[in-house]
């Protein structure tokens, strides 16, 4: 199940109480103050990491709550700080205020920590005030609360390259050659239903990540379709590759997907659909194809980098491989 919008409650744990106390002890007259102080409440953190790539678990527990810190005692024994709760969410998640709508923060970077909610100061014992006027204080500190909030989760995929393209155009099967993702593959429209990112490994350590976006009709960026439920993940890609069917096996040419795909991510968002890009012409395998690709190559004009390839029956892609390197330079 993918999941990319949460919204959660998340509070600290409220600090612990301060205490009243006095030394009492044989042959020790006048003993005075011993209270320990209150311990801190546990924070409530954000934690980014790599083995999670959808907001899920936290959707059906919506409410986040840190420890309360212990109470202090007598004998100056101050209570310990209480532990943090982490919660663990994917890289390019967006955070922001949900009652406010203020970002807060965007947690863009591996094992990248932020404090959503901090717990509460623990309250002071009856030793802090004590003063030369005031030997025995009876006073002593409540302990604080700890921050609450109500915020909202946006998962905004982050990947190196997007590959963008209309129903059954053939990305996920792109994907599973060029990565080691096994998206779902079927001969129907929309098998793609969430963002899937493959990474393809190289013999010098590099890596590049490769997002599979679930298909964009028509329309798209009025959230027809999977619409912009899924034109968020876009946003933070380096590269586009659009991916057209040169067959038309969906009876639509080529160069119409191009033109309106281009389209929707320029109404969606301003100036993505300038973002570097390369078109993938694929299904080349089939004979429909060496005409469509000629009248492709003509309406582009040179403006754009056009690669034949079938994703099918394409082998290995190490030439696309080395090329999307290459691209990103690296």
């Amino acid at each position: 199940m993918f999941v990319d919008k949460a919204k959660i409650m998340v509070k600290g744990g409220d600090g612990g109480d301060g205490c009243c106390s006095f030394r009492r002890e044989k042959y020790v007259p006048k003993g005075g103050p011993d209270g320990g102080d209150g311990g801190g409440g546990g924070d409530v953190i954000l934690r980014a990491v790599t083995g999670e790539q959808s907001l899920v678990t936290l959707i059906y527990n919506r409410h986040f709550k840190a420890p309360r810190g212990p109470h202090g005692k007598g004998k100056t024994l101050h209570g310990r700080r209480a532990d943090n709760i982490y919660l663990n969410i994917p890289i390019g998640t967006i955070v922001t205020n949900a009652d406010t709508g203020e970002f807060i923060v965007d947690m863009d970077e591996q094992d990248m920590e932020f404090i959503i909610a901090h717990g509460g100061k623990g309250g002071k014992g009856n030793p802090r005030f004590a003063t030369s006027t005031n030997r025995a204080p009876m006073d002593c500190e409540a302990g604080y609360s700890g921050e609450e909030l109500n915020v909202f989760l946006e998962l905004k995929t982050i990947a190196d390259i997007g590959l963008v393209g209309f129903p059954n155009a053939g990305k996920s099967t792109l994907l599973r050659a060029l990565s080691h993702a096994r998206p779902k593959v079927a001969p129907y429209p929309f098998t793609t239903l969430h963002p899937v990112v493959g990474v393809i490994d190289f013999p010098d350590f590099t890596r590049v990540s490769v997002a599979d976006i679930p298909g964009l009709i028509d329309g798209a960026h009025e959230n027809i379709g999977l619409g912009h439920e899924f034109l968020r993940h876009i946003e933070r890609t380096s590269i586009l590759a659009y991916v057209l069917d040169m067959a038309g096996v969906d009876g639509r040419t080529p160069w119409e997907d191009f033109h309106n795909l281009r389209n929707e991510l320029e109404l969606y968002m301003k100036g993505l659909s300038k973002r570097p890009a390369i078109v993938l012409a694929n299904k080349m395998d089939l004979p429909e194809s060496a005409e469509n690709f000629e009248l492709l190559e003509h309406e582009l004009d040179g403006q754009w980098e056009l690669i034949p390839i079938s994703a099918e029956h394409g082998g290995d892609f190490e030439e696309l491989k080395q090329l999307l390197k290459a691209r990103l330079g690296r």
